[in-house]
């Protein structure tokens, strides 16, 4: 058995992360074999790509004892039932995002975007260095998950409408697709609201089935063609200024790996996460120039209704906190960290763009 490594050609922004790990000794020529279900369609090259990433990081940081396969949503399962299928153990790994599962508990919503909340790099922070990944497997716990952060797409975008939003009266009555609690948030302002996976999207949008939809940002939006199916594109993601995705695992699964896999999955999944922020961070701008010189208008949402959804999310906020322990519990662990870590950014980050805008007098 070779000692193990994590090769920083196949796992990137790891270098030397050899020195992470014991060389442990394992049976030989065993393997694991932990195939992924994902949420993702392979024509999402980012996202689809990022859970490929993973499973390849994983067979070249543990020699080829872990074996993956990764499937896209539709292949085994459909893209919002990724949760489920690993918690039963039907696959060992999923590559999704948690607030496609408020229905189960709205507290998942916190591991993905919570509106009006955290940055990307503020929502990485939370997670990794300020307890939010203990929270969310303790949040876990009772379906037999463990999750690690793997993915960050920085902000996203207010989503595509076939209207102008001029105020909140012009929400009344849309049919759209917005997940997790800014859906809920929507839903209060009268919006219909659907449910749908990415590969879904666009063929719903262009045949009227829903009037407006988001999904990330310019360039996953492009290769959905979303712009050919509704000309108004809003800013800001009032709802998912820094989305966050998952790598679950069913962790009777997990536990029952050898030590050091067990170390190396976290690593790989962190890498992962890097990468993809990286990746929109480098690819949105070209993407929005292509957009916009294909028609698209952006357009900003005005004053009204982002007080009016502002309202709102304070309202449901409460209403979860007071009928839901855990979610208080998170809640108010996370609201802590929001103040700290704005405190910090106000001044820091936001005040240098200021500058950089012409808006700092």
């Amino acid at each position: 058995m070779k000692r193990r490594q994590f090769i920083a050609g196949a796992a990137g922004a790891a270098a030397a992360a050899s020195t992470v790990f014991s060389p442990l000794t394992i049976a030989k020529n065993k393997t694991f074999k932990l195939d992924m279900v994902t949420s993702w369609p392979t024509s999402l090259d980012t996202l689809f790509g990022t859970a490929q990433y993973i499973g390849k990081a994983l067979e070249t940081a543990t020699d080829g004892d872990v074996k993956v396969e990764v499937f896209p949503a539709g292949a085994q399962v459909g893209g919002l039932e990724v949760f489920d299928s690993v918690s039963s153990g039907a696959f060992a790994m999923g590559h999704t995002a948690s607030y496609y599962y408020i229905g189960k508990d709205p507290a998942h919503a916190f591991f993905t975007a919570m509106p009006f909340g955290l940055t990307g790099d503020q929502q990485d922070a939370w997670l990794m260095s300020g307890g939010g990944e203990d929270l969310w497997n303790e949040l876990n716990a009772p379906s037999n998950l463990i999750a690690f952060t793997a993915g960050n797409t920085g902000g996203q975008t207010g989503g595509w409408f076939n209207k102008e939003i001029n105020s909140p009266a012009d929400l009344k009555g849309l049919k759209m697709r917005f997940p997790g609690v800014g859906g809920q948030i929507l839903g209060r302002a009268g919006v219909n609201i659907q449910n749908l996976p990415g590969g879904d999207v666009y063929f719903a949008l262009d045949r009227g089935v829903i009037d407006a939809a988001d999904w990330v940002s310019p360039y996953d939006d492009e290769i959905l063609q979303l712009h050919k199916a509704a000309k108004y594109y809003y800013m800001p993601s009032w709802a998912e200024p820094g989305a966050t995705l998952g790598l679950y695992l069913n962790h009777d699964i997990f536990k029952d790996l050898p030590k050091d896999i067990r170390e190396t999955i976290p690593v790989v999944a962190h890498a992962a996460n890097a990468r993809m922020f990286a990746e929109y961070t480098a690819q949105n701008g070209p993407a929005l120039k292509r957009l916009i010189d294909g028609g698209a208008e952006v357009r900003t949402f005005p004053a009204s209704v982002l007080d009016l959804l502002s309202k709102y999310n304070d309202e449901i906020q409460a209403e979860h906190v007071e009928k839901n322990a855990m979610y208080a519990k998170i809640h108010k662990q996370w609201s802590g960290f929001r103040d700290n870590v704005r405190a910090w950014t106000n001044v820091s980050q936001y005040n240098y763009l200021r500058y950089i805008n012409g808006d700092l007098k």
